[in-house]
C-alpha cells in the first residue's frame, strides 16, 4: 500500500478523535478489520493517521480490543512511530487526577489476550525496553514546555474490565509500579515485533483503590477527569507529533534484529 502517514496515534478512552480536516480509510488486515476506520491528516508537516483504540462508540472492552488488526494496519499504511495516549490509575499518593507519566517500564498482569504475531516456530523478541527513549524524551520535553511534569515510571497492564482491589492494588504498587492500565500490552509488544516506535502517554484519571481510602474508582469518574483534560492532552499530543524525528530511534527501527529463532 501506498504510504499515507509515518506517525499515529491510537486514542484511549474518552479520545476518539484528533484531527481536523481528515480523509478517512477503512481498511483491513489478515487479523481483521482494526477498532474504526483510520484518520489522516496533516499535523505540522507530518502526515499523521488517527485510530480510536476502542472505536469512536467505546464498543471494544479492553480484552475485547483488536491489537493485533490495529498495529498491522497502521504499518500497512506506512507508520513507523506511535504515540499511546490512555487513561490510567494512580498507584502514588502524588500521582493524583490530571498528572502524566510517559512510562518507561511496564509489568503485564493480563491473561488470555493474544501478544504475538507469530503464531507459528519458535521466535523470541527483546522487550526489556519496552518504549522509545526518543519518542518518550520529545513527549516530556514538549510537555515540560506547557507547564506539565510527565515523569517516568512502570505501568502495569491489568486484564479489566474491572477495576483492582485494594489488596491488588498495594501489591502493583509493592512491585514498583506507578499507574494501572487495562490497554497498554498487548500493544506494546506488538509495535515491537512490528519495528514501530512506541511511546506511551499516560494520564491519570484516579487514584487506585489500594491509595484512596473512601471509595474505589467507578467508571463514571474515569471519563470526566478524561474529559476535563482532554484538551492539555490534544495540545501535547498536536505538538510532540512535528517534534519527533523524522528517522524514529534506532532501538525499536531494527527491534526485529533482536528476535530470536
Amino acid at each position: 500500500m501506498t504510504s499515507l502517514a509515518d506517525v499515529a496515534v491510537i486514542g484511549g478512552s474518552g479520545l476518539y478523535a484528533l484531527l481536523d480536516d481528515a480523509e478517512e480509510h477503512v481498511l483491513d488486515t489478515p487479523y481483521g478489520a482494526p477498532s474504526d476506520p483510520v484518520t489522516v491528516a496533516t499535523v505540522g508537516g507530518r502526515r499523521t493517521a488517527f485510530l480510536p483504540r476502542h472505536g469512536r462508540d467505546h464498543r471494544f472492552p479492553p480484552h475485547k480490543i483488536p491489537y493485533r488488526a490495529n498495529l498491522w494496519a497502521l504499518r500497512e499504511i506506512g507508520v513507523r512511530q506511535v504515540l499511546a495516549p490512555c487513561a490510567v490509575g494512580g498507584l502514588r499518593p502524588e500521582l493524583g487526577p490530571g498528572t502524566f507519566v510517559v512510562p518507561d517500564q511496564l509489568i503485564d498482569r493480563t491473561s488470555g489476550r493474544v501478544q504475538t504475531y507469530y503464531d507459528t516456530g519458535g521466535v523470541h523478541v527483546n522487550f526489556a525496553d519496552p518504549y522509545c527513549a526518543t519518542g518518550r524524551a520529545t513527549v516530556q520535553r514538549i510537555a515540560a514546555g506547557h507547564g506539565i511534569e510527565a515523569g517516568d515510571g512502570t505501568m502495569v497492564v491489568v486484564e479489566g474490565p474491572r477495576f483492582s482491589t485494594r489488596a491488588e492494588s498495594r501489591w502493583y504498587t509493592a512491585m514498583g509500579g506507578a499507574v494501572v492500565n487495562m490497554t497498554g500490552h498487548p500493544e506494546a509488544v506488538l509495535a515491537r515485533e512490528l519495528a514501530l516506535c512506541y511511546t506511551s502517554i499516560a494520564l491519570v484519571t484516579d487514584l487506585d483503590a489500594g491509595v484512596e481510602g473512601d471509595h474505589g474508582v467507578t467508571m463514571e469518574e474515569v471519563f470526566e477527569v478524561f474529559a476535563a483534560n482532554t484538551a492539555r492532552l490534544r495540545t501535547v499530543l498536536l505538538d510532540v507529533i512535528p517534534a519527533l524525528p523524522e528517522h524514529p530511534d534506532d532501538s525499536c527501527q531494527h527491534a526485529l534484529d533482536g528476535i530470536r529463532p
